[in-house]
Order: C-alpha cells, then structure tokens, then sequence
C-alpha cells in the first residue's frame, strides 16, 4: 500500500515538474541579483528583486526583454503625470496636423486664400454700405425735424411732443447705425487678421509640401 502511494505521488511530482519545465520553455526565466548580492533565476517575476530590473531569458539564452523595477506610490503618481502630460502633447499635435490638413484643403493656393479674403471683406463692405445708406436718410430726417422745431425756435418748451420723440428717435437711430458701422469695420481688421494668420501657416505648409503657391507675389486683398 505504502509503495502504491509513493508511486502515485512520484507521477504527480514529475508532471508538475514537466508543467513548470514546459512554462519555463515557452516564457522563459526570470534573472536579478538582490540587495544581498545574491543571483537569482525563477518561472516568474521575482519578488526579491522588485526594487531592481530584472531580465526576462528565453529558453535560448537570450534576454527577451528587461523588467524594471515596480515604483513607489509617488514614483508611480510622477510616471503617470508625465504620462498623461505626453499624451496631452500627442493630442494637440495630432489636432494640429489635423487642422493643417484641413487648411490645405481648404486653401491648395494663394489664389484660393486671397479670393476667399476678398469675398469676405466686400459682404462686410455691402452691410456698410447699407448702414451708410440708413444713416444719410436719417440725416435728411434730421433736416425736416429741424425744420419743424424753427416755429418754437424762440421757446422749444412749446414743442408738441410728437416732434421732440421725433428728434429723440432720429438721434437714437443716428447713434445705433454708428456704433453698427464701427463694428463692422472692427470686423474687417479681425477677418484681415485671421487671413494674415493663415497665411503665414499656409505659406510654410505650401513650402513643406513643394508646391508654389499661385499669385505669391501678388498683394493681399484689402479694403
């Protein structure tokens, strides 16, 4: 009976060596020198060695790669820091080259940019225009007001008060097309700006990608 159980335990042992052997062979060994200076080998990471690089050996003999030492919790907080700062700078290059891509498709010559710059400038021009047109027809209102107000030149108290809303309103209006035409020409600086901006951009990326932008010499297009 006593064989019989050494028997079977001995089959056990060597097929849990045969499976540590096999595990051995298809990942290989771990290897380090410790804190003690002590030479280590195991099937797996070595616990020994946590705080220093260990080499992962092929069955071969040959490193198949170098595990570095586990980090601290601040170490580990650092890492990911820096790992999350990386990605943040891969994403805003990725977004970069992204909009570039798109620019260039959008603008594949100066000709196209400067068509573009022009259009946009004569639709702010044509609002302008519009306004000036409003604001000389208030100023020939203005004129009729002034007209009427010379029966009470001598006491404008007297007024009727339909005529004083009439000027109230007239200076009101005159004020709204005023402030409306300065905006409008802030906006033509900002979309001149913005064009001036994309040129610079667009010449280094027309140089990179070899090509010669049509009417490079030619003016920018300015109203």
């Amino acid at each position: 009976m006593q064989m019989r159980v050494q028997m079977m335990a001995a089959v056990v042992w060597t097929a849990l060596a045969a499976g540590v052997s096999s595990i051995a062979q298809t990942q290989g060994i771990y290897s380090c020198v410790d804190a003690a200076g002590r030479k280590i080998t195991a099937d797996r990471p070595i616990a020994e060695c946590i705080d220093r690089p260990q080499r992962q050996i092929n069955p071969s003999g040959t490193v198949k790669r170098v595990v570095g030492p586990s980090l601290t919790a601040q170490e580990k907080a650092a890492q990911e820091q820096k790992d999350r700062v990386a990605a943040e700078v891969r994403a805003r290059e990725a977004e970069e080259k992204r909009r570039d891509r798109a620019l260039l498709l959008r603008y594949p010559s100066r000709t196209v940019h400067d068509k573009e710059r022009a259009e946009a400038l004569e639709q702010i021009d044509e609002v302008i225009k519009a306004a000036s047109k409003r604001t000389t027809e208030l100023a020939g209102q203005r004129k009729a007001i002034d007209a009427d107000f010379e029966f009470y030149k001598s006491d404008a108290a007297k007024a009727p008060a339909s005529l004083k809303r009439r000027l109230e309103e007239n200076d009101s209006s005159v004020a709204v097309q005023k402030r409306f035409i300065a905006d409008q020409e802030a906006e033509k600086k900002r979309v001149n700006m913005r064009f001036d901006e994309e040129l610079v951009k667009l010449n280094q990326l027309w140089a990179m990608g070899g090509a010669t932008p049509a009417a490079a010499a030619a003016p920018t297009a300015r109203k």
